[in-house]
């Protein structure tokens, strides 16, 4: 063969070569990109997973919490019978009765009102307070009406007799506080009626 043909027989084999090494990059091209869709799909995988572990953990801290907060709350109603029974003993004693007490009642009386009062600091401490009922307007999910007042100078269902205290723990009502509520007055956001003016005739 002449160094001419050699010349000629050259580029042929170089577009060989360059047609095999083509074709040669197509398969690992297309198993990079399988790679790249694998790892996309194992990092969602792995988001969603920690997603779920977070909201799992909450989840079971908000338990913990309720657990905590509200695992005493047979005892606490229990405990609000025997403060009941403190406030009855001490109502029935008469103001006269307490000012000439001899000093074994006086005592007595100082370690009821006392026994009271701690029960009552004991149950704060452990979340148990008193629903505010006097003065408020009725709440069914935290007041009890037993009977209506006729009270035109009061709003309608205004709360202005408490029976029986109530209680909650936490964001629960323990037991609702048992009250009188006002009737016959004006009602909650509605201004009274205006008189007319004196000496004004409203015929004309």
């Amino acid at each position: 063969m002449t160094s001419d043909e050699n010349l000629e027989s050259a580029p042929d084999s170089e577009t060989q070569a360059g047609e095999g090494t083509a074709a040669a990059s197509e398969p690992a091209v297309d198993e990079l990109e399988a790679l790249r869709q694998k790892n996309a799909e194992l990092t969602d995988r792995l988001l969603r997973l920690a997603a779920e572990m977070e909201n799992l953990r909450k989840r079971t801290e908000r338990d913990l919490a309720d657990t905590r907060a509200y695992a005493i709350t047979g005892f606490a109603r229990d405990m609000l019978t025997v403060t009941d029974s403190l406030n009855r003993a001490l109502a029935v004693l008469p103001a006269e009765a307490r000012q000439g007490a001899d000093p074994t009642l006086q005592s007595l009386i100082d370690g009821i009102e006392m026994t009271e009062r701690e029960m009552q600091r004991l149950m704060a401490k452990h979340g148990v307070t008193p629903i505010e009922a006097e003065g408020q307007k009725f709440d069914p999910h935290r007041h009890q009406a037993m009977f209506e007042v006729p009270d035109p100078s009061q709003p309608e269902g205004m709360v202005v007799q408490v029976v029986q205290a109530g209680f909650a723990i936490g964001e629960r009502v323990l037991r609702p506080a048992m009250v009188g509520v006002a009737k016959g007055g004006p009602r909650p956001g509605k201004a009274p009626d205006s008189a007319p003016e004196a000496g004004v005739d409203k015929s004309a």
